[in-house]
């Protein structure tokens, strides 16, 4: 093996775009499942404080705060099992995209700035007489 020493010269910015956006969507699907998931628990929290608040007081639901959107937070409990991968996809590809721009943004960044990093690369003992032939 042949250790030859040199810089790195560029970045992909194509590759460090679908890098961050895979990062950005991880991220987004876990966030997302964890914000619908708080919504779903909010919605039903509500109707139960609303429930208890109404035969408490004696008020009519309508009248209570959150009154005009019970049929939507029937509909956010009732169906959590879908509200919970719909907010996750959903952030998760808001994530991608941002992810996305920022890996690509980095990206170019690097490929603008005058310093660049070293690096060292293993060449097999074959590259020898390749690297002859090359450089005459």
């Amino acid at each position: 093996m042949t250790l030859v020493h040199g810089r790195l010269a560029a970045v992909s910015v194509r590759a460090s775009f679908g890098a961050g956006a895979w990062v950005g969507f991880a991220l987004g699907v876990v966030a997302g499942a964890i914000a619908g998931a708080l919504l779903v628990w909010f919605a039903g929290t509500v109707l139960d404080w609303q429930r208890d608040l109404g035969f408490t007081l004696g008020v009519t639901r309508r009248l209570l705060p959150f009154g005009d959107q019970i049929a939507a937070l029937r509909w956010l409990s009732g169906t959590w099992w879908a509200v919970i991968p719909a907010s996750a996809v959903a952030v998760g590809l808001l994530g991608a995209l941002v992810g996305g721009f920022i890996g690509g943004l980095l990206a170019a960044a690097y490929n603008r700035s005058p310093r660049h990093a070293s690096v060292v690369v293993e060449l097999p003992d074959g590259a020898d007489a390749l690297e002859a032939g090359a450089e005459r």
